[in-house]
């Protein structure tokens, strides 16, 4: 039986006979279905229409995607210490290059991811490398897939010594953030989904409850996620996909940010 996966989030659902009803993920109004409605494929399916693409990203961070572009075209990231490596959110596709590509990297340690959207085949990575996957408990009811391998924290966990996965909350209850003191040639890397959001202006990020149906948040929540942040010392942000990087003061383009959007919702303009 396959494991169903959703072509709209490409998040993977339990083996199953047939494919589930609906995806709750794409139901919520955090995400959409379709016009064209539900759809769903496999992993075989998938191999065969798509292959893993590997990019070095810097020193000690390598992004793994999918091409052709798949379900929101996401990309992981791949944290390379010398304690272990951790594989910060995930894609839908685990192929032998793929693979291969992450044993010649020295593997996995343990998966985190930043939010339900970025789940995608994390199971199935797991399962693959032998490592536990850290989830925020805040988020269990959006787990997909069960499985003795998932690990629930409440609001902080060290999925190898020295590296940091915390909860912000925003655009989940549970969403997270990665902080790698080593990136940026030891100043620091703040790796965030879009759960703070790397916008077009590359000096900015963003904020909001829902991107396809342009949902924000309020301004307690977003002087929260500044305060949660504000902790860490980062010189860059990494998004959620290709080219989304804050490349130098990432730290003050979150708090300059945080300050811009809460002006905004009081309506207060330049």
């Amino acid at each position: 039986m396959p494991a169903w996966i959703c072509v709209r989030c490409a998040v993977q659902y339990p083996d199953t006979p047939a494919p589930p009803p609906s995806c709750p993920i794409c139901e919520d109004e955090r995400e959409a279905v379709p016009p064209s409605g539900q759809r769903w494929t496999d992993p075989v399916e998938l191999r065969r229409e798509h292959r893993t693409e590997i990019r070095d990203e810097e020193p000690g961070l390598t992004g793994i995607g999918v091409t052709p572009e798949f379900g929101i075209g996401q990309r992981a990231l791949l944290v390379r210490t010398d304690a272990g490596n951790v594989l910060w959110d995930c894609v839908p596709l685990l192929d032998e290059p793929g693979r291969r590509a992450i044993d010649d990297l020295g593997g996995l340690s343990a998966i985190c991811l930043s939010h339900p959207h970025f789940y995608a085949a994390h199971l199935e990575f797991a399962e693959a490398f032998d490592v536990p996957v850290f989830l925020p408990r805040a988020d269990e009811r959006w787990i997909p897939r069960r499985s003795p391998r998932i690990e629930l924290f409440d609001d902080e966990v060290e999925p190898v010594p020295g590296v940091t996965v915390a909860r912000i909350g925003g655009h989940f209850d549970g969403a997270c953030v990665l902080h790698w003191p080593g990136g940026s040639d030891g100043r620091g890397a703040l790796l965030t989904g879009d759960t703070i959001m790397v916008v077009e202006d590359r000096g900015w990020v963003s904020f909001m409850w829902s991107y396809p149906n342009l949902i924000p948040l309020d301004a307690g929540t977003i002087a929260e996620i500044a305060r949660r942040v504000g902790r860490f010392r980062f010189e860059r942000v990494y998004g959620g996909w290709w080219g989304h990087v804050v490349l130098d003061d990432g730290a003050a383009a979150v708090r300059r940010s945080a300050e811009r959007y809460i002006d905004r919702l009081r309506g207060e303009r330049p």
